[in-house]
């Protein structure tokens, strides 16, 4: 049987290798020593345990207390016989008895081994718990180690002890991998199973878009540009929304990257699936336009109390904007929130519903592109407040009322008063100044909800 320092150095080449300090090894050692010590004296059994860093020998010393009837032989000892070792003990006095480690049988040697490595695998599972339990959404790489049963099994690069697997229904049905592949996938979720946690991952949920986005597109890792809505048919189609905290930075533009690069990058990882990414707005109609890009849209009208969007397009524009088996519009009222039905203009006609919307308006001839409140010539002061308050941009306080302003801290009725006055001059129409728009522009009933996508809004990765 080896010696003690055999079996020490044994245990700390396994620390090594599952990463574990001197202090945890130690630890564990004496919770092993003391397993077999339960399976020689019992399971109350007391002692005091101590190895030496340097030779790595063991002292083990059993405490028993001196009692006149032993109920507990694993704790206690009678007077009479420790009074054969030393005639000096008195009923309460605690005896220490020395124990060699070459005195462990083979089941308490065993019983030392299974403790050990049971305690090396829960402070593995508690590591990788501790380790993935706030990393839901993240992007991790790995191999595929085996395929069982429709799910592929994969060895992570950066914890291969790991169980992570990919289900079925979150796996791309027009991918195919085999053993040994490289694989990347996003963390959906990590759940509990008897051998421990177990990284559930996925490659068809729309997270992994957004991962793979975050990894290709610097703007989006830094939280300049931010992705606020994504809609995903797995394996078709993918509608992302984005938006830029920076208005000098084009969110549409950051993730298309130069010649389209980024977005072809995260195509390519998707198998050719189609991404079309659209500039996120707040205001729903202006939304609910860019969402059904490529298509233009001739008019939108909201129910806010039921939440439909109807959005009417010219019957050349129809097929477009339903995309194949109606996939651009639902994706669509995925990305939107809202429900969206949708009409060509002659059945919106044949319906005998309002044909006005299709008269342009004198509202309907321009259209107001938002811009920082910056540009305009405000105080320093009533900047800083309306930022306070969440308002940067012309189209946040388009709407706003004199009350409204006042009720803002910093704002007095000077200010609302500038402000009201600087809204009406660059929203009134005056005359037939602007000439004819263009067709492919949105018109809104509204100066807020005129801001429709720009020519070049949508980028696909097509």
């Amino acid at each position: 049987m080896a010696n003690a320092s055999q079996i020490v150095a044994a245990f700390r080449d396994v620390a090594a290798t599952k990463s574990l300090s001197d202090e945890e090894m130690t630890d564990l050692v004496k919770d092993g020593i003391l397993a077999g010590l339960v399976r020689i004296y019992g399971a109350n059994v007391q002692a005091e345990i101590a190895i030496d860093e340097d030779t790595g020998e063991f002292d083990i010393v059993v405490l028993r207390r001196v009692v006149d009837d032993v109920e507990d032989p694993a704790a206690e000892v009678s007077l009479e016989e420790a009074r054969w070792d030393d005639e000096t003990y008195e009923v309460g006095d605690v005896m220490e008895i020395p124990v060699a480690f070459e005195q462990f049988g083979r089941n308490a040697v065993q019983a030392v081994k299974q403790r050990i490595v049971q305690r090396v695998r829960e402070n593995e599972r508690d590591r990788i718990r501790d380790e993935f339990a706030h990393q839901v959404g993240e992007l991790l790489s790995g191999e595929v180690q085996q395929i069982e049963r429709g799910k592929i099994v994969i060895m992570l690069n950066r914890a291969r002890d790991a169980e992570a697997i990919i289900p079925w229904k979150e796996q791309n049905p027009r991918e195919r991998f085999r053993q040994g592949d490289p694989i990347r996938a996003v963390l959906k979720k990590v759940e509990e199973s008897p051998k421990g946690p177990r990284l559930i991952m996925s490659r068809a949920d729309p997270l992994f878009v957004a991962a793979l986005f975050k990894l290709e597109v610097p703007e989006i890792y830094q939280g300049i540009v931010q992705i606020r809505e994504i809609a995903r048919e797995v394996g078709g189609r993918t509608k992302i929304a984005v938006y830029s905290r920076d208005e000098s930075i084009d969110p549409v533009g950051a993730c298309v990257g130069l010649k389209g690069s980024r977005v072809q990058a995260v195509v390519s990882e998707l198998g050719g699936e189609r991404i079309d990414i659209v500039p996120w707005h707040p205001d729903t109609e202006v939304f609910a336009r860019r969402a059904l890009a490529p298509a233009r849209v001739s008019k939108v009208l909201s129910d806010m109390e039921r939440q439909v969007i109807t959005a009417i397009v010219d019957e050349d524009q129809l097929s477009l904007a339903i995309g194949r088996n109606g996939q651009n519009v639902r994706l669509a009222s995925q990305l939107i929130g809202w429900q969206i039905d949708l009409y060509g203009s002659r059945e919106w006609m044949e319906k005998g519903s309002d044909t006005s919307v299709f008269t342009q308006s004198p509202e309907d001839q321009y259209e107001t592109a938002d811009f920082p409140l910056a540009e305009l010539s405000l105080p320093q002061t009533t900047l800083s407040a309306l930022a306070a308050a969440g308002y940067e941009t012309f189209l946040q306080v388009i709407d706003l009322e004199r009350r409204d302003f006042l009720g803002i801290p910093g704002l007095g009725e000077e200010d609302a008063d500038r402000l009201l006055k600087l809204i009406d001059e660059l929203t009134v129409v005056e005359g037939d100044a602007g000439g004819e728009e263009d067709e492919s522009r949105g018109k809104g009933s509204s100066p807020a909800a005129s801001a429709a996508p720009k020519e070049g809004d949508c980028e696909s990765g097509e």
